[in-house]
């Protein structure tokens, strides 16, 4: 087919912007200038692939959680950049690389508050398919809502859905294991009027089965990426292809090579045929000069993985990827003779790194979505309470809070009920409960926030940003400790008679595996090396024994083996509730009506094994917060600096001696 021209004039903002992109990641190969040819006939051409990541439905550059404009995000401002390259390189194909339906309040209000009707056509979807892209890729959240949602907002079902085509060769059908969807697509385009068959193919974490068990058990199953990768790319082949895209919905790992890794994008790499690589899932970025330094064979120089030029992205539409291919067309044949890959964002910086601007966005992006975005302002504006305390995540790292206190406690109080109505035979059983910090600005998350005054539905989905439901599971005391060794991990080992600072967290340890279990008390060692830190583990001051039995209330998430927790595969599970963890911190807000420190105010359940360091031992968290810090009651606390950090957080000192 044509390429699609670019259908208007670029506006001064836009040319503006095109200007400012020149503040760009990547670099070119050695050999990216004009491809060399021992054959003198041979046509040469550019062919650019524009890919997108993890959007997770920030079509607009707009915070819901905290109603309010927010320019470092939203596809509104990677449309522009979008149209930027297009002009800059008329031969181009727009990817998606997945995580694309789910993630803010308004995928949660069109798939939950208000469904869509069959006529009906997701917003994602609508600038989509007004942005003309080619191909997306199924990623993992796309399962959250569950197959019949999924089936039908993609048109799978014969609804109002994407006019291009969806792909994902590692997810079959229990029943034959065929691949549920299209394992791969040709899109075929023509350049300097040559035809070529781009072929395009999905791959995503293969633990979609146990983070979404209760949607997909049954119906689906997985395959592991490297081996879907080959089988793709053969089926690809056979159909012709010239070129062959791997939209990668994963990151890279250092392991070494097992079936299933969750990221394994640089195995993927290693699949003989593929062109280009598009990665995703880790919310990074590549290239950039940083991250993945550490991978073999990732090089952040020339922009490849095992020597295939890839690109990862970033999230929520801030940065858009570029992978020029340089194209020889030999006796009808594409080849690629050299590459660039890039990412391009949306914030405008200096070389010192300060932000100067944004890219403008696409106007007509908003108008597509405007009944949408008001209808989900006025869902999340919905009063539900008042809190007379903070509620915030900015210092749960360094001690209990109330904000996780508040969602045990809802946890608790909706499972003891459930089990003492309805599961007599576990009557008996002390109900815990365990709850993470989920936004500690992990990756950019940001930091939940909800200040004294009035709470809305918007703040409990601030504190609670995942669409996960209620589940609980039956463990013995063995695995509790264990669940606490893994959360654990989240902390450096501290070495007391290091004279030098020492920073407290694990960066690359997801918060949202930080599990804070509510109804024992424990002190973690950082000291320790990972595996022993928990001490001290007691249930009503009596020492946790092995075999004793307890009920913990969790999320699907978790239960079903999410996060690699030992002793949690699903089979432990007693309960499985149709009600989401949001809805029933919602309930329980509006049960008590005030919220205070008496009725959510963190019990103090857990603290750090007292230690007496040589150095400082540093925690990265938002600027001038201290009063929170206090409200929560925890005073051990100073920050050293008012100056920030990429991340835009201060530098504070912890004395765990206190």
């Amino acid at each position: 087919m044509k390429l699609i021209p670019v259908p208007k004039p670029l506006s001064l903002g836009i040319m503006l912007a095109l200007a400012s992109s020149l503040l760009v990641s990547g670099c070119n190969d050695s050999d990216s200038g004009a491809a060399a040819s021992s054959t003198p006939t041979a046509a040469k051409s550019t062919l650019a692939i524009l890919a997108t990541t993890d959007v997770h439905t920030n079509i607009l550059s707009y915070d819901y959680f905290k109603t309010t404009e927010d320019k470092t995000i939203g596809l509104e401002r990677t449309a522009t950049l979008i149209e930027q390259a297009r002009a800059q390189y008329p031969n181009n194909i727009l990817l998606d690389n997945g995580d694309t339906l789910q993630g803010t309040a308004m995928s949660d209000y069109q798939a939950v508050v208000k469904p869509l009707t069959c006529a009906e056509t997701d917003a994602q979807f609508k600038v989509m398919n007004y942005l003309h892209y080619d191909a997306m890729a199924y990623g993992n959240h796309e399962f959250n809502y569950g197959l019949p949602w999924l089936d039908q907002v993609t048109g799978k079902t014969g609804c109002a859905g994407p006019d291009f085509p969806l792909v994902s060769a590692n997810v079959l059908n229990a029943s034959d294991k065929k691949p549920r969807y299209s394992a791969t697509t040709i899109i075929e385009k023509t350049i300097d009027g040559q035809p070529i068959k781009i072929g395009v193919f999905g791959v995503l974490p293969p633990q979609i089965v146990l983070w979404d068990k209760r949607h997909l058990d049954g119906k689906v199953v997985t395959s592991d990426v490297k081996e879907a990768s080959v089988q793709a790319v053969a089926e690809l082949k056979a159909k012709g292809a010239d070129i062959i895209i791997a939209l990668n919905h994963g990151g890279m790992t250092k392991q070494a090579y097992t079936p299933g890794l969750e990221n394994a994008g640089n195995y993927v790499a290693e699949v003989a045929g593929i062109d280009a690589m598009i990665m995703g899932h880790s919310h990074g970025y590549f290239p950039d000069g940083k991250a993945y330094a550490d991978i073999p064979n990732a090089d952040n120089k020339t922009g490849k993985v095992n020597g295939v030029p890839a690109v990862m992205p970033g999230f929520w539409g801030n940065h858009l990827g570029v992978v020029t291919l340089d194209l020889e067309n030999k006796d009808g044949k594409w080849s690629v003779a050299s590459s660039k890959s890039e990412i391009r964002p949306i914030v405008i910086k200096d070389a010192s790194g300060t932000t100067t601007g944004y890219v403008e966005p696409d106007p007509q992006v908003k108008t597509l979505v405007q009944a949408e975005h008001e209808a989900t302002i006025t869902y999340v504006s919905t009063p539900i309470g008042d809190t007379e305390t903070p509620i915030a995540s900015f210092f749960s790292q360094s001690g209990d809070t109330t904000a996780i206190e508040l969602i045990n406690r809802a946890q608790t109080d909706y499972v003891s009920r459930y089990v003492q109505d309805n599961l007599p035979q576990y009557a008996s059983l002390p109900v815990l409960s365990a709850a993470a910090p989920f936004k500690m600005n992990f990756r950019g998350s940001g930091y939940t926030d909800i200040p004294v005054g009035g709470v809305a539905i918007k703040n409990v989905a601030d504190l609670y940003l995942y669409p996960n439901t209620v589940q609980a599971v039956k463990v013995d005391g063995k695995t509790v400790k264990a669940w606490l060794e893994k959360s654990a991990q989240y902390f450096n080992q501290i070495d007391p008679a290091k004279a030098e600072d020492q920073a407290l967290v694990d960066t690359t340890f997801p918060s949202y595996n930080f599990d804070v279990i509510d109804g024992v008390a424990y002190e973690i060692d950082v000291t320790a090396a990972a595996g022993e830190r928990i001490k001290n583990l007691s249930y009503q001051g009596v020492p946790v024994a092995d075999a004793d039995e307890f009920i913990v209330a969790t999320n699907n998430y978790r239960a079903s083996g999410g996060g690699s927790f030992a002793g949690l595969n699903g089979s432990q599970t007693i309960f499985e509730s149709p009600d989401s963890n949001r809805d029933i911190i919602v309930a329980y807000i509006k049960t008590l009506k005030t919220l205070t420190k008496a009725n959510i105010g963190a019990d103090k359940n857990w603290r750090f094994t007292p230690v007496t360091t040589a150095g400082a031992v540093t925690v990265q968290t938002a600027c001038d917060k201290l009063a929170v810090a206090a409200a929560d009651d925890i005073a051990n606390l100073t920050q050293t600096s008012a100056a920030k950090d990429e991340n835009g957080d201060c530098t504070y000192n912890i004395d765990l001696s206190k």
